[in-house]
């Protein structure tokens, strides 16, 4: 008897849980707020990509702390880091203006059509940065890697670094 009392009691006790949640979830807010309308996002333009690419360049100059002998061999560096930057706009530009894939054979292509352009980009950065890394300073070459946006995983994406940035939009 006690059994099927306690058993009574917490079967009441679970139902009245369940009776009070789904009441307070039924009840309508008050005063609900009324909808703000969506502030839309100001347009990123050409000027703001140059600003910021320039903030960066300047950064990494910074962060590396180049000799006046380094500073000489720095041109084609910077040279190679705009191009990357105007060639992965280009490449976001083109993008947003085709077609969306309607395949993931089609997805896949154009995965593989960015990831050659950016390979071909590191290539050219890679061409005109060894002169100056042939000069870097154990210090200089350990600052460099995180400040481009490399990481310890080895399949990162080259997309992840911060020259391809534009790319991504």
């Amino acid at each position: 008897m006690k059994r099927s009392l306690s058993v009574l009691m917490m079967v009441g006790v679970v139902g009245s849980s369940f009776a009070l949640a789904g009441a307070a979830s039924a009840q309508q807010p008050a005063n609900p707020a009324p909808a703000r309308p969506a502030t839309p996002m100001p347009q990123y333009t050409a000027a703001d990509a140059e600003a910021v690419l320039n903030a960066r360049i300047v950064a990494l100059k910074t962060v590396m702390g180049l000799t006046p002998d380094q500073e000489k061999l720095w041109p084609p560096v910077e040279a190679a880091i705009r191009a990357i930057a105007k060639n992965s706009f280009e490449r976001l530009k083109q993008r947003l203006a085709a077609p969306p894939a309607t395949d993931f054979v089609r997805s896949l292509v154009m995965l593989a059509d960015g990831e050659e352009a950016r390979a071909k980009d590191l290539k050219m950065f890679i061409a005109a940065a060894q002169p100056l890394l042939a000069t870097l300073s154990p210090e200089q070459k350990r600052r460099m890697p995180a400040f481009l946006g490399l990481t310890d995983n080895p399949g990162q994406s080259s997309g992840q670094l911060w020259l391809f940035e534009e790319e991504e939009g």
